[in-house]
């Protein structure tokens, strides 16, 4: 965490009373601290290490496996880095995950990345739903929308099939590049005027 001086703060008690300087100083500290973002979100993703949750591999050896079945199907890399965050919400939205990932990208990726996250859920269904007394078909309400192929083919080649013990997985560092490539600068934002981020370093 970086350390602001009294002098690098604002001095107001009630935003009513922020000055133009005020908001100065905050922009500033914004901009330092959101730039570590990328890190801060691959930390949290390290945290899934050792938590199978009863499947035979832990939950960051199935978020390393999607991210590298997407990499070695010649995936772009924000699709890969969707692949590979797309579970991170497990350890604090565990029973709906997808949104939270989904909210964590959305400034970073494209609309067709951002509703594959949000929705992945609910199409990787299809493959465990009626085990648990649920309907596997729950996707087909998305049935005809302009992203459901792109998710259900997510699901189908690099989500349900990423539990192999003794597959040949890419390790984390391989793709920590990619990700702060892709969270490098929001391409949309309420924090943003006319293309250009305001909470900026």
């Amino acid at each position: 965490m970086t350390e602001h001086s009294e002098m690098d703060r604002a001095t107001f008690k009630a935003m009513t009373a922020g000055t133009q300087e005020d908001w100065k100083k905050i922009a500033t500290a914004a901009g330092q601290f959101n730039g570590g973002l990328a890190d801060r979100v691959l930390k949290h993703l390290e945290m899934l290490k050792g938590d199978c949750g009863g499947f035979s591999v832990d939950r960051l050896e199935h978020s390393l496996q999607s991210a590298t079945l997407a990499y070695r199907d010649r995936m772009d890399e924000e699709y890969v880095v969707c692949a590979l965050l797309h579970d991170m919400g497990d350890i604090l939205a565990s029973t709906n995950h997808a949104e939270l990932a989904a909210t964590v990208l959305k400034p970073f990726v494209s609309e067709e990345n951002w509703w594959l996250l949000q929705h992945h859920g609910i199409f990787q269904g299809y493959y465990f739903f009626h085990y648990l007394g649920l309907d596997r078909n729950m996707r087909e309400q998305f049935r005809g929308h302009p992203n459901f192929e792109r998710t259900a083919l997510f699901c189908e080649r690099h989500d349900q099939n990423a539990f192999d013990p003794g597959y040949d997985t890419m390790p984390l560092e391989a793709f920590v590049p990619m990700v702060q490539r892709v969270m490098a600068r929001p391409k949309r934002s309420i924090y943003m005027r006319a293309g250009k981020e305001l909470l900026e370093a």
